[in-house]
Parts: structure tokens; sequence; C-alpha cells
């Protein structure tokens, strides 16, 4: 069995796989990246997008085991979510925690409440123009595909699927997470506040650490070598937890 550690990362509201996989320069020895895509995006583009959350981790769950392959020994992963993919990677860390194909060593949650805190406003079911205006409200960032026309009409149909996902999101359970959690949120986030991406506490079963790093709700389309830092620090606090060796 491999020592190294695969970060599988869900992606926030609208976005592919292609985001994240920069993030392997600057993952460091012993990480890999391992985005999932989500239909009706990229390469996925004609499959109809996911527009709940229990059938949305049943297929990311298909795809990380048909990706990973079948293991000499657990497949050790932690798990990245920011914002829709912070709740994605919550309800999939359950599945995965019971799921002797895998070793689940932490979870990073990203941009988000804790899991049974749903924001007030909602854009679900507006005209285009406001659901994309209350969109970038929430973000604080409009990505500049948006702004032509052709990639818009491509683009609007997973995202509205992934918002109505998001803002009907209940819990799976209310089990605590028996395994190490961090929740990071971007020190100037607006959307987040801090007692809300602490409040992740409530679910954690195991160590909880959190983390700011600089920017604001989007801070992680910066530069990631910061984010790749602290996961990187979470995940050697989670081996030494483990009673694994130093390196």
């Amino acid at each position: 069995m491999s020592t190294g550690t695969t970060l599988v990362c869900l992606p926030f509201a609208g976005a592919g796989a292609s985001f994240y996989r920069p993030w392997q320069r600057f993952a460091g020895e012993g990480l890999t990246i391992l985005p999932l895509q989500l239909p009706g995006r990229e390469r996925r583009l004609d499959e109809d997008p996911y527009t709940d959350v229990p059938t949305a981790v049943e297929g990311l769950l298909a795809e990380l085991r048909e990706t990973l392959g079948t293991p000499d020994g657990p497949h050790r992963v932690a798990l990245f979510g920011h914002s829709l993919g912070a709740v994605l990677a919550y309800e999939l860390a359950h599945r995965l925690v019971a799921d002797p194909d895998f070793e689940l060593v932490r979870l990073f949650v990203s941009g988000s409440p804790q899991p049974a805190e749903q924001r007030e406003r909602r854009a679900t079911g507006l005209p285009d123009d406001a659901f994309l205006a209350r969109v970038n409200e929430f973000a604080g960032y409009t990505h500049e595909a948006l702004e032509d026309p052709e990639m818009r009409e491509l683009i609007l149909p997973a995202l509205r699927a992934d918002v109505e996902m998001h803002e009907n999101y209940v819990p799976g359970t209310d089990l605590p997470l028996p395994v190490p959690l961090t929740s990071l949120r971007g020190a100037d986030d607006t959307l987040v506040t801090r007692d809300q991406a602490a409040a992740w506490a409530k679910v954690a079963g195991a160590d909880f650490t959190s983390a700011e790093p600089a920017g604001g709700h989007m801070y992680l389309t910066g530069s990631p070598r910061e984010l790749l830092s602290l996961v990187t620090a979470g995940l050697a606090a989670a081996g030494r937890e483990a009673g694994e060796p130093c390196a």
C-alpha cells in the first residue's frame, strides 16, 4: 500500500475538475491532487447535472472508486471542498469512514457554514440576470466566462443545478464525523463569518482546527500555495495523531 495521500477535491458551484489540476505543482512529495468531475461541465458537458446532494455523493463515490481502482490495502485519502464542495465532501466523508477500501485521514471544508446552517437569501428560481447577480453577490467573484454569451449558455445549466442542490441541502446524518476536520475561511470573506466557519466543530468527532488564508470568499482562486501549506500541515498533524512515524 502506498504511503502517499490523495487529496480528493470537490468543486464549488459551476466549477469543473480543471480548476484544481494546477494545484499538483504546489502539492509537494507524497500528495496527489485528484479532482472529481460533476456532470454537466467540461468532459461531462452532455450529461444532466445533479440537483440533489445524495445523488451527487453516490456518483462521486462511484467515480472515486473507478479512478483509484481496486486497492491492495485501503486507499489513503483526504477530502477538500469549497462552498458547495464542502457539503459534498462532508457527506462523502461519512460514506468513506464506513468503507474498508478507504482510510480517510482528514476533511478540509472551505468557505462554508456548518452543514445544518443555510443562508437566508436564495438564488434558486430567479431569472438569469437576477440569478447571476445574486450568485456574484454571494461569492464576491465573477468568472470571466460568464461575460461571453455563448459560454454563459453552456455554464448556466450546471451553475443553476449546483446552486439548487446547495440551497436545498439537508444533512444526511447528525452523527459526528470520526476523523480530523479543518475549516478554512478567507480572512475577508463577507459571505461566511468566522463564527459560521468555526461552527464546523459541532460535527467534528475528532481533532478540529480552523484557519483563515488571505482573501475573500473565493480566496482559493489566487495562488494555492498558502492553502496547500495548510493542507500539508493538517495531514502531518493527522499522521502524528495516528501514531505514524515522522518522515
